[in-house]
Formats: structure tokens, sequence, C-alpha cells
């Protein structure tokens, strides 16, 4: 369940997590290969085979917080983007509908196939990494200019006609791209604009700021996009409208991003003397179609290929629960608002869950925690499943009790401590086998994946509800409910739709036991990978 738009997923990307000082050190190690390679990561230059000695990170307080905000500026369309299927589900849409809205969260998936082309062409008077952030954030701005004066048309319910969601789905979807695009950039750019004292930081920036964009693009904007909300917690007199709308929330942003898009390219300068090395790093004299004979090369190792085809169907059975659940609930009677609010208090249990999780994935066998936290997991899925059948029965006039909150409170808590565990074991993982030889294309290829690998099942899932669903007519003898055709002739014969079998249930039963059978057959193999050698992970390309 993701709370805010399904919680978690959603943004099809999902946050790196806050890397040990164990991590980081295992981390460094791989990039001491070799000469060529140490250039990866700046401020190496050695004389004696010895990291040049830095100044702790207070001379550097100014990059980190231009990453922070850089990554902040990234979770506002994506925070966005994760609102809009709670707002559609309160205007009656179907799971059809929200299955096709959930391609917007893909791309993150698949900007495996355009990274290396921001790896490799760039305007080098300007800078590697601003000759696609600055253009990218001036799109996103305009972009979310463009929408401020025309979603609210795309909403719109008009007696039989619902919200546009083919053209949300388009304009969406574009706004992630770019999203996906910039995230490329900045995290090109983390490794280069800090010292590899302080890169560690990076992934701090990339978890802390990405949350917070996140939540401000989602549950802030849906706090005070809610007349309820408002009128009963910030005003002294009701109104008909929230303190903000999507447009004016969006107007706002796009503002925010033109000014600071305009501000980073004059006054940032990219190439710092200060990172200055002796040999350029390898992947900067790659060519485009290198770089992709390069991770083809990484997709036919038999190793990745078993990693990833694993890491594809991994998720299959937290499906339902991940991606129905939470638009289940709204469709119970829970305000969008309040189930968005209750995702405030998890922001620093999931800033911290990485810090402790990576202490017990910094070994050498980090996909054992993987392996234990799969079936706990699963078992939520199922807890969710009540967690919806029991929701009706506890409506009252004046809302849901306090209680009731505390239950969705906790039982979140607890999906995030599994997801987590499971979440940060697999970057743990990734950080350990990844070949730097080329870059970050090595990195993106197994994170892309792992992402694609919760988004293809959560989008089947919400495809499948309707279709699962059995709905019988009442008060019409002879009428039936299997189409939107047929539910129309039962109400004018005088009869009632009514939900005989719900498809979310037959899902959440299925997914668990497609689950339960991946950990008894694959969950093992998966473990197994953990004792392959290094040189079973790395490419073998010319030097």
């Amino acid at each position: 369940m993701e709370l805010s738009k399904s919680i978690t997923h959603k943004n099809g990307r999902q946050r790196k997590p806050v890397l040990s000082h164990s991590d980081m050190g295992e981390r460094e190690s791989m990039l001491e290969v070799e000469d060529d390679e140490v250039a990866l990561l700046p401020n190496s230059d050695r004389a004696d085979g010895r990291t040049k000695s830095s100044h702790g990170i207070k001379g550097e307080l100014g990059n980190v917080a231009l990453l922070l905000f850089l990554y902040v500026l990234q979770g506002i369309p994506l925070g966005l983007a994760g609102s809009i299927p709670l707002i559609m589900q309160s205007k009656n849409v179907s799971y059809r509908d929200q299955a096709y809205f959930s391609f917007v969260f893909w791309p993150f998936s698949l900007k495996l196939f355009w990274a290396p082309l921001v790896d490799s062409l760039y305007l080098q008077q300007f800078g590697r990494r601003k000759s696609w952030l600055v253009p990218t954030q001036y799109l996103l701005g305009l972009f979310m200019l463009y929408l401020s004066v025309s979603v609210d048309a795309m909403l719109q319910t008009d007696g039989q006609r619902g919200p546009d969601v083919i053209t949300l789905t388009a304009v969406f979807f574009v706004l992630a791209f770019l999203a996906a695009t910039q995230d490329i950039a900045v995290d090109g750019w983390a490794l280069t604009m800090l010292s590899r004292e302080n890169v560690g930081y990076a992934s701090t920036c990339n978890s802390v700021g990405q949350t917070a964009g996140y939540f401000l693009g989602n549950v802030l904007f849906l706090a005070l996009e809610s007349a309820d909300f408002c009128n009963k917690y910030l005003r002294f007199e009701p109104q008909e409208r929230g303190i903000v709308t999507l447009s004016d929330f969006l107007f706002f942003w796009g503002i925010v991003f033109m000014v600071s898009t305009t501000l980073v390219a004059i006054l940032k300068k990219e190439n710092n003397k200060q990172h200055h090395t002796k040999k350029k790093p390898k992947e900067e004299t790659q060519s485009v179609m290198e770089t992709y004979k390069h991770l083809f090369s990484i997709i036919k190792m038999p190793t990745v290929f078993t990693f990833c085809v694993l890491l594809l169907t991994a998720k299959i059975g937290f499906s339902a629960a991940d991606a129905v659940t939470g638009l289940k609930l709204v469709e119970a009677g829970v305000p969008k608002e309040q189930l968005a609010l209750l995702a405030v208090p998890m922001v620093p249990l999931q800033i911290l869950l990485p810090l402790v999780i990576s202490k017990y994935t910094a070994g050498p066998r980090p996909l054992d925690i993987f392996y234990k936290a799969f079936p706990f997991r699963l078992l939520i899925g199922l807890e969710y499943a009540l967690l919806v059948w029991w929701t009706p029965s506890v409506r009252q006039e004046e809302g849901f009790p306090v209680y009731y909150y505390a239950v969705v409170l906790l039982s979140y808590a607890v999906h995030q401590v599994a997801l987590y565990s499971m979440y940060v074991a697999c970057m743990a993982f990734h950080a350990k086998v990844s070949d730097p030889v080329i870059g970050g294309t090595y990195m993106t290829l197994l994170n892309t994946v792992t992402n694609l690998g919760g988004n293809w099942p959560s989008t089947l899932a919400l495809w499948l509800v309707d279709p699962l669903t059995f709905k019988e007519c009442q008060g019409a003898p002879g009428q039936m409910c299997g189409s939107a055709e047929e539910a129309g002739l039962c109400v004018r014969e005088g009869g009632t739709c009514v939900t005989a079998l719900d498809g979310y249930y037959v899902e959440s039963v299925v997914c668990v036991l497609i689950g339960l059978c991946w950990w008894i057959f694959f969950g093992k193999k998966m473990k197994r990978l953990q004792e392959e050698s290094p040189s079973a992970w790395h490419c073998r390309v010319a030097k």
C-alpha cells in the first residue's frame, strides 16, 4: 500500500539508500582497480598511490546544499504525479484507467535506454552534466506552467464523461521522463561535484532530497488542496475550496524551476580546479556506441542476466498490496488527504531505516536480508487485504475513528521495514558487484531493472482488478452487470449493481501464492549469486 499514491512506489523511482561508511569503503576499493578507473571519482590525484587529503565536509557545504536542492526539485513532479491517481479515484474512475496512468511511473525504469546518451553527449565548455541538467529543468518548468492552465480541464467530470485519463497519462509521462533525465545528470554530477572523501553524502542528499520533494508535491499538496482539511485545521471560516489548487501549485513550482535553473546555469561552474586529475576518466572518452556495446556486454554475462530475471519477477507477489490497496481505501471512503498525511510520521522512518539496515547489509552477503524479509512482506500483503475488508465496517458518519488510522499507520510502518530491508539489501549488492570501468551505466542497469520489476506487476495488477471483479444485479431479475452497458441496463430496469466478489481480494491471494512459490524455488538461487567471484560480474572490455 502506498498511502500517498500508494506510498512507496510509485515514483517509479525508489530512493537510493544512505550508504554506511563500510559500504562506501567497499565501493571505493572497487574504484581503485586501475589508475584509469580512479578518476571516476574526483579529488584522487595520486603521486604515491594514496588519496589526496581533504578538509572534510565543511568546505563543500555549498555543493551538498546544491545537490540536496536539485534532488528536492526532482521529487516535486514525482509527488504531483503520485497525487493524481488519488484524485482520479475520488472521481470514480475505473481501475483500467488507473492502469493506464500507472505508465507515468515507468520512465525511471526505462531510463537505461537513454542514460548512455546523457553520459556521452555534452558541450564541454558548458559542462558535462549541466548540458543536460539545465535544458531538462527548463523544460520541466515550462511544462508545469503549461499544465497550470490546462490540468483542470483534463480532470473535469461532466455527466457521464470522466477525467481525460489518456491526456493526463501523456502529459505526466513527459514530466516523469524529464525528471528521470534530470536524475541521470544529477547522479553523475554528484560524483564530480563532491570530493572523493565526501562522495558518500551524495546518497544522503538523494534520499533526503527526493523524500522532501515527494512530500511537498504529494502530501502537502493533497492537504492544502482539500477543502475539508483546510476548513477543519487551517481556517476560521469554511470555504468550498482548499487553500491551493493543482493549477496554483503547478504554476508556483514552474516559476521555481525556471528561476533556480537560471541561477545554476549562470553561477555554478561544473569543472572545478580542485577536482582536476592527471588522467581523464575512462568513461569520458567513450562514444555513445561504445557505451551501448558495453551495456550489451553487461547484460550478456550469465550472472547479470540471471540476476536481472530474478529482479524482474521478485515483486509479483507484492503487486496487489503495493498498487491497489491505497486506491481501495479511498474507494471505501477514507479521505485521500488523511491517507496522504499518514505518510508524515513515516518520513523520519524512511530516512532512518536505510541507515539502520545498511549495518546488516554491509557484509559479504547482503541478499541474505532480502531473503529473510521476503515472506514477511508477503504476509503484510494479506494483512492489507484484511484492512480493506475491515474498513467499511468502522466508518462512522463523522468519518473514521482515531484507532482506525492508528492501525493503518502501524500496518504501513511494518510494511516499510520489510520493503526497505529488501531494497537496501539489493542496493548494497548492486554496489558490491558493479564494474566501475564504464562509470554509472552498470549501476543504472541494475537499478532500473529493479524498478521495472516493481512497475510492470503493479500495472498488471491494476489492469486485472475490474476483470476479476464479479458484480450482480439486484432488484432487476434477469439482468447482469458484467459490462458498463449491462450495468446501465440494470439501473434502467430498477436494479442496482452490487459487488459479489472484489477482484482485489482474488489478486491478493493469487499474488501471495505466486510470491511464496518464487521464494521457495528462486529465493535461494538469488542468495547463491553472492558466492560468485568478482570477475563473474566485471565486463571484459578492451583497455
